[in-house]
């Protein structure tokens, strides 16, 4: 069985558990929607949730796998709303492309500027990234806070700011579905993202591995 040599289990056991179980997920979905391409990373978020629900709550902008392949093979940063994502994303996998990952959830700075302006520690993260000037042309991956994905979108709207691709995943009930309402509205970024409630920075991480799988067969 021919497999990714970097972005794949280290084992020939590893390897055939995982392809094992894609095969089962294969095998209960049948007939979907998606691309081929888009398939790999909607396969993969059930795979990481043993959701099959993503087979139609997965949703993509139409350049949204491609720009993500040419982001991760230009080495672009991944800027997280949370350090989970972070903790969560192989590094040797990351490493093999160059990809650097970036949070600022608990700085102390953000922190102080939270309190003061009585806002969320997610928004003030990702205005301290823009400031840095990380947003620009890099991966946006968003799996917990609402508030994350609501600013990078009026930071898009309002200040221009064009990130190479946005994975915008927040779970929860208060402005969950509302901020990836909001998102697969926007048509110049490219996006991937899960309509209503269900999100996670789980499924962020499970999309981000696969698209790191598409490129490196692509770079073969």
């Amino acid at each position: 069985m021919s497999h990714n040599t970097v972005t794949e289990q280290m084992t020939q056991a590893g390897q055939k558990i995982e392809h094992d179980s894609f095969a089962i997920v294969d095998n209960e979905v049948g007939i979907h929607n998606y691309t081929e391409a888009q398939w790999q990373i909607v396969r993969r978020m059930i795979h990481a949730t043993a959701d099959f629900e993503f087979n139609g709550l997965a949703r993509f902008h139409k350049q949204a796998v491609e720009a993500g392949l040419t982001a991760i093979l230009q080495g672009a940063p991944i800027i997280a709303d949370v350090e989970m994502i972070c903790v969560g994303l192989s590094k040797p996998r990351l490493r093999h492309f160059g990809v650097t990952t970036h949070h600022f959830i608990s700085d102390e700075d953000v922190i102080i500027q939270a309190k003061a302006e009585n806002t969320t520690r997610a928004i003030q993260a990702m205005r301290k990234a823009h400031r840095a000037g990380l947003l620009e042309d890099s991966i946006i991956a968003v799996g917990n806070a609402p508030t994350a994905l609501l600013e990078v979108i009026r930071l898009i709207k309002e200040n221009n700011v064009k990130p190479a691709l946005i994975v915008g995943m927040p779970v929860g009930f208060v402005s969950a579905a509302e901020s990836k309402a909001e998102l697969e509205l926007i048509s110049n970024v490219p996006w991937i993202t899960t309509h209503g409630r269900k999100g996670g920075s789980t499924l962020v991480v499970a999309a981000i591995h696969a698209l790191l799988a598409l490129a490196e067969a692509q770079s073969k």
